[in-house]
């Protein structure tokens, strides 16, 4: 049907050319009837962003707010001040601290980065020479009150 609609349109141009032009016309008209033709079939796919906005008006989510056990200072024994400094600190900023310690004496374990070799201070903290980066807050957790 659609291609009954343009063909006529494009007849009608070419009829005050010469009729050597008009033999060259049709030549042309059927690849561009070809080519409307997957015009159309791309038109049912434009529907589907459609539908796929409406879920997107949704309320946006909450913040988080931090727990405030995490932000409670807390003071660090004896051993564990050794290596973190003895002001009180969160339990976040004692991870920090112990991270920053061990990066500046080079304490990762270079095969297994998630080890980390004890020195003298923190062995004393953890009570081990070699300790998994998921047990020290675990091992922390004794040293701050």
């Amino acid at each position: 049907m659609a291609t009954a609609k343009k063909a006529p349109a494009k007849k009608a141009a070419p009829a005050k050319k010469t009729p050597a032009k008009k033999a060259a016309a049709p030549a042309k008209k059927a690849p561009a009837a070809k080519k409307a033709a997957p015009a159309k079939k791309a038109a049912p796919a434009k529907k589907t962003p459609a539908k796929k906005a409406a879920p997107a008006k949704k309320t946006p989510a909450k913040k988080r707010t931090p727990n405030a056990a995490f932000m409670k200072a807390l003071t660090p024994s004896s051993a564990l001040s050794a290596v973190v400094g003895n002001k009180p600190l969160p339990r976040t900023e004692v991870v920090k601290q112990l991270w920053v310690y061990i990066k500046k004496h080079g304490l990762q374990d270079a095969v297994n980065k998630r080890m980390i070799n004890a020195d003298a201070k923190l062995k004393e903290v953890f009570g081990k020479v070699q300790v998994s980066m998921f047990e020290m807050a675990g091992l922390i957790g004794k040293h701050l009150k």
